[in-house]
């Protein structure tokens, strides 16, 4: 008689064979956080804004309607800023600021000539201030802008005596003021680009790399309005060329 037949099963351990493939993994070991390792971790952590970690999940839907998100705050609105010297002292600081005023020469007065000249110290107070005789005949004083009028011509000085003292009030120190290179061409005179803060050249105050007018930067930096007011744009220009580095110089 033939022998039994032998079972086709496989045995229980070939049955499976992906049973044997398997391999348990070793724990990973465990790291200590970052702040264990180094304290400042946790300074800087916990001056950081919290942000919530990101998911592989993407967006969750919430029940309900989504809530609109928050309007944002319109910008502040600029006021009238009392700008008022932050001292008594007139002396005459290492920083100046400059503001020169122009008058229409020629014939239609579209030439632009000196008629006055301002400098202030750090302090915001006046250590300059002369209204100037033009050399050629004054045919337009630009009254509404420069606020120069006839009569103010009666104890004007010359133009080259005005020029000579501003530059020696103004050498070796830094000059602040507004679109600089028209007041040192109206007055002949050039000083070292080192010394010279310009508001109107910082890139960080300039929109689409133009420049911008001092009106908009006294808004914008300082919240004032600096309309019809000689002495509040001398202290605009000063105090905007400070604010934003936190510093005089």
């Amino acid at each position: 008689m033939p022998g039994p037949t032998p079972s086709s099963t496989p045995p229980a351990a070939a049955a499976n064979p992906s049973h044997n493939s398997r391999r348990k993994r070793k724990p990973r070991p465990k790291t200590a956080p970052p702040s264990a390792l180094n304290p400042n971790w946790a300074l800087l952590q916990s001056k950081l804004p919290h942000r919530p970690a990101a998911t592989h999940l993407g967006k969750r839907k919430h029940d309900g309607a989504t809530p609109a998100p928050a309007e944002p705050s319109p910008p502040p609105t600029a006021q009238e800023v009392r700008l008022e010297p932050t001292s008594d002292d007139t002396s005459l600081t290492k920083v100046v600021a400059i503001d020169c005023e122009m008058v229409g020469v020629g014939f239609d007065g579209g030439k632009s000539a000196l008629g006055r000249v301002t400098l202030v110290n750090s302090f915001g107070n006046i250590v300059y201030d002369e209204y100037v005789r033009a050399v050629e005949r004054i045919v337009d004083y630009r009254t509404w802008i420069s606020g120069i009028r006839p009569k103010h011509m009666n104890k004007a000085k010359e133009f080259w005596a005005v020029q000579k003292e501003v530059a020696e009030l103004i050498k070796g120190r830094i000059l602040v003021g507004h679109a600089l290179h028209n007041d040192l061409k109206v007055l002949l005179l050039s000083h070292p680009k080192k010394d010279i803060r310009d508001t109107s050249e910082y890139e960080v105050f300039r929109r689409e790399r133009k420049r911008r007018s001092l009106k908009d930067l006294a808004a914008e930096v300082l919240g004032a309005k600096i309309q019809q007011s000689r002495m509040r744009e001398l202290r605009c220009s000063f105090t905007t060329s400070t604010r934003k580095h936190g510093r005089r110089t």
